[in-house]
């Protein structure tokens, strides 16, 4: 028995530990823009988009160096054995003293005058992969941008559902003061205070859980955003009516904006460009070269002398392969089909915009409509509780009806809580499908 309660004091001593330990959470009050800010500073995942451009970007200075000359430098030293001379026989006849120490110096250059283009065209097809690159990085950020508006949106509805769940509790907790009194004067049996007591009780396990959620999201957001992960965000952006353009406006915006419709073009011209990349095969090689060299000893000359033999040689080299005659026609054939898929696809991914745009548009048309309806349906459950909760604190109304009563309000008040920032989202929505967010 005593070493339970040495177990349990050490628990408790423990649990204080943990608790004085456990950080407090640090409230932090964000407008929309400032958190979209922060996620395209600290995003981890933009971080490696970015880093996919640099690349690039450097692949293309690498590739523009194709444009320099070609040069080698080279120096040897070595030891120069003497000569041994035979006969026919091979008997040995005589020995010949060589300079033993030897050297060579040489420099040698050439540089590509001309291959059907080919430098040039690999340095377009360089750039338009970095071009493509970009244009991810710009879709990169169209997500994060709208991860962070749904998840600020999330944040949003769960405080206005505390809000509204924290009203409804106060209005509870009068309903069951005025219960009691009832109570007290033997008008309504105990039974209807336990009703009012749960209802109460239910509303805070409401209001604890929306507390958690909103724990939750703010910590999932703190790694977006670069802050600490004790943080809880608090919305600070208003919630105001967008003004927007007629279909067409916005289905000509995604045209011309939307970064996945301009990549899926733009691989219409990378095949294009490797084709006319491949087309260089046919033609010849042609390049100029030069070179200097310098050797110790003289070896062609008899006898051999210790001397440095200097020579240059300058000239233009031409040079073609045969196989291309009849293989890069292959070729070309299977870039031409890859640029019809390519094209294809740009077809199929612009058909899949039309499409985003006309279902977003619906959405945020529809919302507004919503928001209109939930704000009716919000004054008439008002209206409806105040009646029944007059008759049923007159006796005049039955528990149930009480009962359905507070549901109707609370379930109105939480969808009409909802409906303004649904039209907020929507109108996101609509941007992000354009790929103008």
């Amino acid at each position: 028995m005593r070493n339970i309660k040495w177990f349990i004091l050490t628990m408790c001593i423990a649990g204080f530990g943990i608790s004085g330990n456990a950080q407090e959470p640090i409230e932090r009050e964000l407008k929309l823009s400032e958190a979209i800010q922060l996620g395209l500073e600290n995003h981890q995942l933009l971080k490696i988009a970015q880093s996919k451009v640099e690349l690039f970007e450097q692949q293309t200075s690498v590739v523009k160096q194709q444009r320099l000359p070609m040069a080698t430098l080279s120096a040897n030293a070595f030891y120069l054995g003497d000569a041994r001379i035979y006969n026919t026989d091979l008997s040995h006849v005589q020995t010949v003293d060589m300079p033993n120490f030897g050297n060579t110096y040489g420099v040698q250059a050439s540089q590509l005058l001309y291959k059907g283009g080919v430098i040039k065209k690999s340095i377009e097809m360089s750039e338009l992969q970095t071009q493509i690159a970009t244009l991810d990085l710009r879709q990169n950020e169209q997500d994060i941008k709208f991860l962070i508006t749904s998840n600020y949106l999330d944040i949003y509805k769960i405080l206005n559902q505390i809000q509204v769940l924290e009203q409804n509790k106060a209005l509870s907790e009068d309903r069951l003061e005025n219960i009691n009194d009832l109570y007290a004067q033997e008008m309504v049996t105990r039974n209807e205070v336990i009703r009012a007591e749960l209802l109460i009780k239910n509303l805070e396990q409401s209001i604890l859980t929306m507390k958690n959620n909103h724990a939750v999201i703010s910590n999932q957001m703190s790694y977006a955003l670069g802050l600490p992960k004790e943080v809880l965000i608090i919305p600070t952006e208003k919630v105001e009516e967008k003004l927007i353009s007629n279909l067409d406006y916005y289905i000509d915006l995604a045209h011309g904006q939307n970064p996945i419709l301009k990549s899926a073009k733009m691989n219409i011209a990378v095949a294009d460009k490797n084709i006319s990349l491949t087309k260089t095969d046919w033609f010849p090689a042609l390049a100029a070269f030069g070179g200097y060299n310098m050797q110790r000893p003289l070896t062609t000359s008899i006898p051999v002398l210790d001397l440095y033999n200097n020579t240059y040689q300058a000239g233009i080299s031409l040079t073609y392969n045969l196989d291309n005659l009849y293989k890069t026609k292959r070729k070309v054939q299977l870039g031409e089909i890859q640029k019809e898929v390519t094209q294809e696809a740009f077809t199929y991914v612009n058909q899949n915009i039309e499409i985003g745009v006309n279902a977003a548009f619906v959405k945020y048309k529809e919302s507004i409509l919503q928001a209109e309806l939930m704000e009716e349906s919000k004054m008439l459950a008002t209206e409806n509780y105040n009646i029944i909760e007059s008759k049923y604190l007159n006796q005049l109304a039955i528990t149930a009806e009480m009962t359905d009563a507070t549901n109707a309000k609370l379930e109105a008040d939480l969808q009409y809580a909802n409906a303004s920032l649904n039209v907020l989202f929507q109108y996101y929505n609509l941007l992000k499908s354009t790929g103008t967010l």
